[in-house]
């Protein structure tokens, strides 16, 4: 990271800072102790002043008890940011937006030194985490923005300061705080009103997001199915067809399931509004783990662990992908969490959609989602003990849902390598 010094960290963070004798600025900062390396700042959050001695015994150059967790990390983040000319590009979205940062900076690392928020860190505490990796040359900085709730993106923006948005998707999460997909549209649109003039929104065909992509000094583009001319299964991946606005070009992929090239889509007019060049060939891009995950079964078949999370737009785009496949197919699906009221007709739907696709085998998991049908069990754990009495050698093994059912553990019975 762009080092700080120790009294410049005292004076953006209000705390108890404990400093290392030989230390008069910090290179990093973490707040898991295991990933301390010589040079960092530890900083404690929920209770992380326990590992405050184990951060020293790593090498920690200081160790900081803030008077308040988030707004330290904002600070330290903000203050790293606005010391670097890197662009930033901030993704959020309903889904895909962590698969999108994914395709994205594996299309920009190879022209630009770029930083790219880990896995999902995508809230209050890992956006700045993120920009706390930002080095004194690095070029180009992406970054993942989550939500539960109105204003919420909007905080985040103020301190990564996007000069490029990419909007995934609009569809029902967080209902439980937002109420309607409308709220959502105008959550996920702080990132657009963000924006520098100058600035590019990439966004999808979506008209509820109409409203808030009025403004005539930045640049809106725009992507949907008509991007995505031709989409074929390969072996080792997929190769895809995509039309720019004209510009044509075509891709191979590591991944197989088509709603990726919409992610893909997005990604490429975004690589196009920073100025770097298209890709060529294979985009050699790796998904973080539970998202889409696609691993060879011990006694032969496929898993796809997507796992990491769930609402009724994901849970579609994965069953019909399943449904695709050529296989006896097996869907082992958690509930939906956090869709408020609506929830049961969400639950209801997604029943409906897997017997209009036939799927072979389906183990619910959680309360709600008795309505997809099936045999059902209370909980994951349960979930781990029947699984592998019910897939065959050969299957097709879905393994999706919410993150508060914890489906990862599913996937570890039926491999054996650890979540």
């Amino acid at each position: 990271m762009i080092p700080l010094t120790l009294d410049e960290i005292a004076e953006l963070c209000p705390g108890r800072l404990d400093r290392a004798p030989w230390a008069d600025e910090v290179t990093g900062v973490q707040i898991d102790s295991r990933r301390i390396e010589e040079g960092d700042l530890f900083v404690e959050v929920g209770g992380g002043g326990d590992f405050a001695r184990h951060a020293f015994a790593r090498g920690a150059a200081a160790t900081l008890a803030p008077d308040d967790a988030f707004a330290a990390l904002a600070a330290l983040g903000r203050e790293i940011r606005g010391r670097s000319s890197a662009r930033v590009v901030a993704i959020t979205g309903s889904t895909g937006k962590t698969s999108t940062k994914d395709i994205l900076a594996a299309m920009c690392w190879p022209h630009a030194k770029t930083v790219a928020a880990e896995g999902g860190h995508n809230n209050e505490i890992g956006l700045p985490l993120t920009l706390t990796r930002i080095e004194p040359d690095t070029e180009l900085v992406i970054c993942e923005m989550g939500m539960r709730g109105l204003g919420q993106i909007a905080e985040l923006c103020a301190v990564a300061r996007p000069d490029v948005a990419v909007i995934t998707s609009i569809g029902p999460v967080h209902l439980e705080l937002l109420g309607t997909v409308e709220n959502v549209a105008q959550a996920k649109a702080e990132v657009v009103a963000a924006l520098p003039a100058g600035g590019t929104a990439v966004v999808p065909d979506e008209p509820l997001l109409a409203p808030y992509l009025e403004r005539a000094d930045i640049t809106i583009e725009r992507f949907g199915e008509r991007n995505v001319t031709s989409f074929e299964r390969i072996a080792g991946g997929s190769r895809v067809r995509f039309d720019l606005a004209g510009e044509e070009l075509e891709l191979e992929f590591p991944f197989t399931a088509r709603h990726q090239a919409q992610n893909a889509a997005a990604a490429l007019l975004a690589v196009r509004a920073l100025g770097l060049p298209l890709p060529q060939g294979r985009v050699a891009v790796e998904l973080s783990r539970w998202r889409g995950e696609e691993s060879q079964l011990p006694g032969g078949g496929l898993l796809i662990n997507d796992a990491y999370n769930a609402n009724p737009t994901s849970m579609r785009a994965a069953l019909e992908h399943l449904a695709g496949l050529e296989g006896r197919k097996v869907a082992i699906l958690g509930e939906m969490a956090e869709l408020g009221p609506t929830s049961p007709e969400y639950h209801e739907e997604i029943g409906a959609l897997i017997d209009d696709l036939a799927i072979d085998v389906v183990l619910a998991v959680g309360e709600l989602a008795r309505a997809y049908g099936g045999e059902w069990v209370a909980d994951a754990a349960r979930a781990a003990e029947r699984a592998p009495e019910l897939v065959e050698p050969g299957d097709i093994v879905l393994i999706k849902g919410s993150r508060a059912i914890g489906l990862e553990v599913v996937a570890e019975a039926l491999t054996g390598v650890p979540a």
